[in-house]
């Protein structure tokens, strides 16, 4: 990298920045998530907005140079697998076991219905539909479309019930334990799909028994053997290292080995960064003030800049298709606030105003699904044109679901 690409590097960084603390405390300001805010600010640092009204600045400062480039998208994701990393930490899967066939129940028919509906949504529909961009890998991408209307935000839904008041109530407790198995399930499909279309893959459903079997071995490794070495590791290193600062370098190493070993088996890194700090997770607070460390640079510095990249991915005007919007945002709705009250009736609770606040907090797809959605446009799973559909779903969904649980829940908020 010259002198100059350095110079443009630093300035493409400092921008999107400003730009992401900007937007994102103005949706704080009117009790939103930020994240809403950095995809906002980055629709309008990109081709959509900036691009159209200053296309030469725009040019100069964000695409005339493809080191700078590599080197921007290499950077953030580094930084995706730290915020990933602590995503996971808060995936306590110890909560299954205590809060038990409730809560699990919940989050597994709140997840399974929504993936149902939307295979049967891409095979009942055209395909032409589609594009001609997902037809080599169709089952893929089927499967694709029903993880993305099934995906739950955990970090949205925990700042609304932070905002509200709840998140250690019953309901909070209820929502961030449904969401452990929603996530697990997900992040299962997502390395199942990742798998299928890899170059060793033919991206068709012959290849499937081989991928599951892959995924399996992963999370066996990680959740198995790592939630059972990990802890005792780490309480080993803690004594032997300088802490905090060689602490934390221990775990970001431990982070990056691991996402290199998911990128190389095709499962993507960002799978790796998620198990291993799911298998850290939930193991007491003895290493609390270490990955406070990383979780505020990875939340501050990193994942701003990655929502601000994805609002600035694709042209959200050119590539803006109203019926395919309709359409993933209608089933998304009705299959996720379905699946979560068929879940808690089937757990024999009253469908009331807290079972459809619940259905509501779990139905936010937030930042999550914007993540799984750029990773799906960047292995070719999909196209702009559904890349844009799904992170319109994922943002009407956030910003319905604060309102809507604030409301259903106004007699139990001070």
């Amino acid at each position: 990298m010259t002198s100059q690409d350095f110079v443009k590097f630093s300035l493409q960084i400092s921008v999107m920045l400003g730009f992401a603390l900007l937007f994102g405390q103005f949706m704080r300001r009117i009790k939103q998530p930020a994240v809403l805010g950095e995809m906002f600010g980055g629709i309008i640092l990109g081709p959509t907005v900036f691009g159209l009204l200053a296309p030469g600045l725009f040019d100069w400062l964000f695409q005339s140079s493809t080191n700078v480039v590599a080197v921007r998208d290499a950077t953030i994701k580094l930084g995706m697998l730290f915020f990933l990393f602590i995503a996971g930490l808060e995936t306590n899967i110890s909560d299954l076991k205590e809060l038990g066939r409730k809560a699990a129940l919940i989050g597994l028919v709140g997840t399974l219905v929504p993936i149902a509906a939307g295979m049967a949504l891409v095979y009942a529909l055209p395909r032409d539909f589609w594009g001609a961009a997902v037809q080599p890998h169709f089952f893929a991408f089927a499967l694709f479309v029903g993880m993305n209307l099934a995906n739950s935000a955990n970090p949205v839904l925990a700042r609304i019930l932070m905002d509200l008041g709840l998140l250690k109530g019953g309901i909070g407790t209820m929502c961030m334990t449904a969401t452990i198995v929603d996530d697990l399930v997900n992040w299962t499909l997502f390395a199942i799909i990742l798998s299928d279309i890899s170059p060793s893959g033919s991206g068709n459903a012959t290849n499937l028994p081989i991928s599951i079997a892959l995924v399996v071995l992963v999370f066996v490794l990680f959740l198995g053997v790592g939630r059972w070495v990990g802890p005792r590791s780490m309480r080993w290193i803690k004594g032997h290292v300088t802490w905090p600062s060689g602490f934390i370098a221990v775990t970001a190493v431990v982070v990056l080995v691991s996402a290199s070993i998911t990128e190389s088996l095709g499962l993507h890194a960002f799978l790796g960064a998620f198990l291993v700090g799911a298998a850290l997770g939930g193991q007491g607070d003895e290493h609390q003030e270490a990955h406070n460390v990383i979780a505020r640079f990875a939340l501050s510095f990193f994942a701003p800049i990655y929502f601000i990249s994805m609002g600035m991915t694709t042209n959200y005007i050119t590539n803006f298709d109203w019926r395919l919007v309709l359409v993933i945002l209608a089933v998304a709705l009705v299959s996720k606030l379905f699946g979560v009250l068929l879940g808690a009736r089937m757990v024999r609770m009253p469908i009331d105003r807290e079972a459809w606040a619940i259905a509501f907090g779990l139905n936010a797809r937030g930042a999550t699904g914007i993540i799984l959605a750029g990773v799906g446009l960047t292995a070719g799973v999909i196209d702009d044109r559904i890349f844009v559909a799904i992170v319109v779903m994922a943002l009407v969904t956030s910003l319905l679901a604060g309102p809507m649980m604030h409301w259903l829940l106004s007699d139990r908020i001070e």
